[in-house]
């Protein structure tokens, strides 16, 4: 083994800080380290060590934390507020409005619903942590309810229109759909109020990647999903949400994109996230089961049979020059700092083509266009007009395809305006494919929980990185922030997956 770096990370079972070692081994970037009370860990840190290297040269640091919540005492990741070591902005903040679930999914990395305490902070203390987000420098733009299911509360949408008050651009929520699919009223409700975007747990084209990681069937429901949404007006748009994991669902990721291409007026996107082992796990499973993000590219280009490649994938921290490009031609300061660490998430563009996925990098010299903005010195729109937009066309690589037009025409308006309305227009017309990789406390890695741009908000005023949160910190807010509940009891009303369980089984019998 070649040692690549050292780390600071955690020790998986008494989660004090250790130091680990990122090492090569056989093409793949292992995590190395020794917890003098439990022993040695090792685990897959990244599955290709070539797409490791060349994604770490777009390592950024970013403009830090303006004004920090905490203060930093050196052990990092319990800091967490955001204190002054902080590297990134908060691009998307998740703000859980409950902890309260009406499923009870095996893989749940919120334990939601069974840690012993509902936490369902209030309209007030929403509004506040709110606050928090907008008054960042700059200020938060996109926000997503989450939790626990976020769509049990009777007054989400109440909570949506607040959000767009506020002046969030972006306002989505993350949910498992069971709400969506038997209220066929409720996504027109969601819409009506501001919702932007609703981020559906997906986890295949077939049945049993639900019943292995769900409990049961919920293929139906999420069918239902789009159906309604469909019904409302195509408002708000859908992301499907897969969690990876190998042996259950690795096979359906190009079923997956499929799905959403054939659905493409509804769904806008697909983001992938590999599972993240934030319970115990023996060695054996973590083997088994661990997927990382190369480890689905492979399968994504090998399942659609080529038509999207690993190539067509960037790190987040390569959009960095196109948003300082924006910065300087603009002159405004609230485009979100994409300084992410380079191994936390991968996307793309693709659009549709008859029945084939055209990704964005077939169209247009991605890595030239890139090199244009970052070159390019401060300047009015007419002087980019004049200088940028010309080589836009020379970077043209398809001009054939029927969508070459529109596609370079909406780019064209986001490079002249710079306006998150321009970006979005671009959003609606292609189909965002990625993958962002959460880490849990066996590949944990301190370094990119400084770099973390995807951040939770709590009752108190603090703002917490993902995976620091979901690792450390949640059990505690919740148990300050909420209340005891006692366990159900034998004779308890069932759930709405319960209930949707016992209805599904009985009409299998009768089929």
């Amino acid at each position: 083994m070649e040692e690549i770096r050292k780390i600071d990370s955690l020790c998986p079972v008494c989660f004090k800080s250790i130091t680990a070692k990122l090492v090569e081994d056989r093409g793949k970037v292992l995590i190395v380290k020794v917890c003098p009370e439990h022993g040695d860990f090792e685990d897959v840190y990244y599955g290709d060590v070539a797409l490791y290297k060349k994604y770490m040269h777009h390592f950024y640091t970013g403009t830090g934390v303006e004004k920090p919540h905490t203060k930093s005492t050196g052990s990092c990741p319990r800091d967490c507020g955001l204190c002054e070591n902080h590297k990134s902005s908060t691009v998307l903040a998740n703000l859980d409005v409950t902890n309260d679930c009406n499923f009870r999914c095996p893989i749940c990395f919120a334990n939601a619903a069974v840690s012993g305490y509902l936490f369902e902070p209030t309209v007030e203390q929403i509004s506040s942590m709110m606050d928090v987000l907008r008054n960042q420098n700059p200020p938060c733009s996109a926000i997503q309810f989450s939790g626990g299911e976020p769509t049990i509360r009777k007054d989400l949408p109440a909570l949506v229109k607040l959000a767009r008050q506020k002046g969030f651009k972006q306002v989505m929520v993350a949910t498992n759909g069971m709400v969506l699919a038997h209220d066929k009223s409720y996504a027109k409700k969601l819409a009506a109020a501001g919702l932007s975007t609703i981020y559906l747990q997906f986890d295949g084209v077939t049945p049993e990647p639900y019943i292995k990681a769900r409990g049961f069937n919920a293929l139906p429901l999420k069918k239902q999903v789009i159906h309604n949404v469909r019904r409302a007006g195509r408002k708000p748009n859908i992301v499907l949400v897969p969690t990876l994991v190998r042996g259950v669902n690795d096979t359906q990721i190009g079923s997956i994109i499929r799905f959403a291409q054939e659905n493409i007026d509804v769904v806008r996107g697909v983001n992938f996230q590999p599972v993240a082992f934030t319970g115990r796990i023996s060695k054996e499973e973590l083997k088994q089961q661990r997927i990382t993000i190369p480890d689905m590219l492979e399968m994504l280009e090998e399942q659609l049979n080529g038509e999207i490649k690993k190539e067509d994938f960037y790190t987040t921290p390569c959009l960095v020059p196109f948003i300082d490009f924006l910065k300087r031609t603009r002159g405004e300061c609230d485009y979100p700092e994409l300084s992410t660490h380079p191994v936390c998430g991968v996307g793309t563009y693709v659009f549709k083509s008859g029945f084939k996925i055209i990704p964005i990098t077939k169209l247009i010299n991605v890595d030239e266009l890139l090199k244009v903005m970052e070159a390019f010195e401060k300047g009015n729109r007419a002087e980019v007009a004049a200088k940028v937009l010309p080589r836009l066309h020379k970077l043209v690589r398809l001009s054939r395809l029927r969508v070459s037009r529109p596609v370079l025409d909406l780019l064209k308006d986001i490079i002249l305006t710079g306006s998150f309305e321009a970006a979005a227009k671009f959003h609606r017309r292609l189909m965002f494919i990625g993958s962002m990789h959460f880490m849990d406390p066996y590949n944990f890695d301190c370094e990119r929980v400084e770099r973390c741009c995807i951040h939770y908000v709590t009752p108190d005023g603090r703002v917490i990185p993902f995976c620091s949160y979901n690792t450390l910190h949640r059990q505690d807010i919740e148990k300050k922030y909420g209340r005891v509940v006692p366990p159900p009891k034998k004779n308890a009303p069932r759930t709405q997956a319960q209930r949707y369980r016992s209805s599904s089984r009985k009409q299998n019998k009768k089929n």
